[in-house]
């Protein structure tokens, strides 16, 4: 088991030089767990690609019913309390400390993309390229 942020679960639908890579971080953990945020956020993406053009009306909302479907059962509420406490101990936003209160709670790494969740949550936040490596 593993938590996802939203971009990597974008990585993975949406066409593009990541995808390979989160299909190989799939295969080797396909438990993917998120906060509920992570939906918010992936249909702020959709909606930047349509309106860009990059995407229709069909495909943003098969990307959204796949990744939905991908993440039925794994999907959590996170504890108010600790996002706070994650916040004013780093520079990134509240919404980025739901994934790492997530992994906390968990006890599982929080795979990112995201640098400055990267830099400071080295304990718990891997990248992809690291993750796979280990």
């Amino acid at each position: 088991m593993i938590v996802v942020d939203s971009n990597i679960i974008g990585y993975l639908f949406l066409s593009g030089e990541r995808s390979s890579q989160m299909e190989q971080v799939y295969k080797k953990d396909p438990e993917w767990c998120a906060p509920l945020l992570w939906r918010s956020e992936l249909r702020n993406v959709l909606a930047l690609y349509l309106r860009r053009e990059i995407l229709t009306l069909p495909e943003a909302q098969q990307i959204m019913n796949e990744a939905v479907g991908l993440m039925a059962g794994q999907e959590y509420e996170v504890f108010s309390n600790e996002v706070p406490d994650l916040v004013s101990h780093s520079l990134c936003s509240a919404y980025d400390c739901e994934f790492v209160a997530l992994a906390r709670e968990l006890r599982v790494p929080l795979i990112t993309v995201d640098k400055q969740l990267l830099t400071q949550f080295p304990d718990i936040a891997r990248s992809p390229t690291d993750y796979l490596a280990a």
